[in-house]
């Protein structure tokens, strides 16, 4: 008989027949480890210490979080976002090991606006702004469709002024002179001498021309990147215009409004309810997800609604 049978006289009983199972399953698994290692026996004449089947890849290393040591100073990164999953799932695992290896403190804000309303990007900063707390001092308004490349760009506190990360020289589309989309970073207290940007733009573009103006009449001085040789590859953009159509129609009065300064609107008056707070983890990199429901005086801006 078997040598493992012998420990067992007689005719084997419910309990050891259950030992005996769980001794030859726990073997298999001594014996794919150390044949996976390469530490086990070597038929064939197979020298020790080689792999003889693929073993499972190791889970990449993850950044560490933020540490104090890093510096006084904390970003909320504030991502405006509706509808782009696939975006989002590359976007903060990305992002969260950029800035860990350039010892950014940071905190990522995905700003989901679950209303029926238009979308309305800088309504959706006005509120991460307001909802991120006081353990952050500055913030990066970034699109979720952008990617640095360029290790050497600068996410660090921009203590002298705004600082335009994907400056016109360097963003793969828009290159004129006062485009200050894409990645912009502010303290927290330029963006309130700015009082936010304007609630009125619905629909896609226009908003961050806008707050160009709110920036110089606030007496602000916008700064860009130096010493950057990577030109327009320096970021990679994710979206696909043949497959996600901007929202680019204009309504009612909204094509004379949208090149007008709005100098009441902003942060003083954005109106919104969070429906849920949620705190997850993509692919092992923190977030936090604002569901957001905006509101909108149709009287106002008749533009908000498709209607």
């Amino acid at each position: 008989a078997p040598p493992l049978l012998r420990l067992f006289p007689g005719r084997l009983s419910a309990f050891p027949l259950f030992l005996l199972a769980l001794l030859l399953g726990f073997a298999s698994l001594l014996w794919l480890q150390l044949s996976c290692s390469g530490e086990g026996p070597s038929p064939g004449g197979q020298p020790r210490g080689v792999p003889r089947q693929p073993c499972p890849p190791p889970a990449p290393p993850q950044p560490p979080q933020d540490e104090p040591a890093w510096g006084p100073h904390r970003l909320a990164l504030l991502v405006p976002f509706r509808e782009r999953f696939e975006e989002l799932l590359a976007f903060v695992p990305y992002m969260h090991r950029f800035l860990s290896k350039k010892r950014i403190r940071h905190h990522i804000f995905i700003l989901n606006q679950v209303d029926h309303f238009r979308f309305n990007r800088a309504s959706l900063i006005n509120v991460g702004f307001l909802e991120s707390g006081n353990d952050t001092d500055y913030i990066a308004m970034h699109d979720v469709d952008l990617l640095p490349l360029n290790e050497h760009l600068d996410y660090s506190f921009p203590e002298a002024g705004p600082f335009h990360v994907a400056s016109p020289e360097l963003h793969p589309l828009y290159h004129y002179k006062t485009y200050v989309g894409g990645i912009l970073l502010l303290t927290k207290q330029h963006y309130e001498l700015c009082n936010g940007m304007s609630n009125r733009f619905w629909g896609w573009g226009r908003e961050d021309d806008e707050f160009y103006r709110r920036i110089k009449g606030a007496g602000l001085q916008v700064r860009r990147p130096s010493g950057i040789t990577t030109g327009y590859e320096t970021f990679q953009h994710l979206h696909d215009p043949a497959w996600r159509k901007r929202d680019q129609k204009r309504i009612a009065a909204q094509k004379q409004e949208q090149f007008k300064v709005d100098r009441e609107g902003g942060l003083n008056n954005v109106r919104y309810r969070i429906e849920s707070r949620t705190d997850l983890s993509v692919a092992g990199a923190p977030c936090t997800v604002l569901n957001i429901l905006l509101d909108c005086d149709t009287d106002e801006t008749p533009w908000c609604t498709f209607g």
